[in-house]
């Protein structure tokens, strides 16, 4: 980890207000991940470079609902423009062996929460089969949507869904709670359920086999205290054999639609109105998606030259460079000397 986000971490009052056994179990782990001088800087500076977020234990930006979770990581390495604590988080697990129903269901699903909760994070785990299909029907419709990783921040695994991580880096983000370097090792897989299900309110298994990952998040979910809902399907389809079983087990409720998340989680939906009337009067109301996303790159920063922001958003500099003008003469940024763009408050 960081030592320097540690030695924060064992001062804070985040950690003085906990119960003592788990205070002294932050302490513990904190004395014992120190790592070298040369591993600390590597790592800054990779953070650094490609503006990632470093989240610890107690941090307001740190995902709060995690907070309860006995297990919770200390420190998180974040890439994106989320909000990890809005006000709706749900993850979305299943089975890498995903068939057309299940696909259908991811975009049928997410498509759904964004009519009742277009504000809500879809979380889920970039892996193959349910996960991508998560990620990419809620892009799909508008939602943001959150992968956390089983690696550090330095590459992307599976390699084919590069385009969607990029994308969701500007729709919401990538999570991790490993350093760079670290290989997507089997057993960091099952380690990373514990955050898909720790961070949200609620988990959601579309298709699943009696055993594997899907069925160790809902088990994780429930160990949390969160609400677990399941997709029932055929009896005779062994990609719903976890499903329908969890179901039967009382481990899980039978998912119909979005509306019964809504139901057991106390949520009122968000009027589609209510919605566009805060589009229209939003600050940034009319832009183009690359000034939106120029735009938001530069929020929590003192500052960003071009090259900066070409590399955060992964725009082509030229077009950059004419988006900026453009804001620039709408009024929502500044140009500070060295050609540093600042977002106006």
């Amino acid at each position: 980890m960081i030592e320097a986000l540690f030695t924060r971490l064992r001062g804070t009052e985040a950690v003085a207000s906990l119960p003592e056994s788990l205070a002294a179990r932050v302490r513990r782990q904190t004395e014992r991940s120190a790592p070298q001088p040369a591993l600390l800087e590597r790592e800054l500076a990779f953070c650094r470079d490609h503006n990632i977020q470093t989240l610890c234990y107690g941090d307001a930006a740190y995902p709060q609902r995690l907070i309860s979770c006995p297990d919770a990581p200390l420190v998180l390495f974040y890439l994106g423009q989320a909000d990890l604590n809005c006000r709706h988080v749900i993850s979305i697990v299943g089975t890498r062996r995903i068939t057309p129903y299940g696909k259908d269901l991811c975009a049928r699903i997410t498509a759904d929460i964004a009519r009742l909760l277009p504000n809500a994070l879809i979380i889920s785990g970039l892996a193959y089969g349910t996960d991508i299909h998560a990620h990419r029907g809620a892009l799909d419709a508008g939602l943001n949507t959150v992968g956390v990783l089983a690696h550090g921040l330095d590459r992307i695994y599976p390699y084919p869904h590069k385009d969607t991580a990029a994308k969701m880096t500007r729709q919401g983000g990538l999570l991790t709670e490993y350093l760079t370097g670290t290989e997507p090792e089997r057993y960091n897989f099952v380690s990373r359920n514990r955050i898909v299900a720790g961070m949200a309110d609620c988990t959601l298994v579309i298709e699943s086999a009696r055993e594997g990952g899907s069925m160790i998040t809902l088990q994780r979910a429930r160990d949390y205290a969160r609400p677990v809902f399941a997709c029932p399907g055929r009896l005779t389809d062994a990609a719903s054999e976890g499903c329908n079983r969890a179901i039967a087990e009382g481990r899980a409720r039978a998912f119909t639609d979005a509306t019964d998340l809504l139901l057991a989680l106390g949520w009122q939906p968000v009027a589609a109105t209510d919605a566009v009337q805060q589009s229209l009067f939003a600050p940034d109301a009319g832009l183009s998606a690359e000034g939106r996303t120029l735009l938001q790159a530069l929020q929590g920063t003192e500052g960003l030259t071009p090259d900066q922001l070409a590399a955060a958003t992964g725009l082509p500099a030229f077009q950059v460079s004419a988006e900026m003008t453009d804001l620039e003469m709408q009024g929502l940024v500044t140009v500070l000397p060295g050609g540093v763009y600042r977002a106006r408050s």
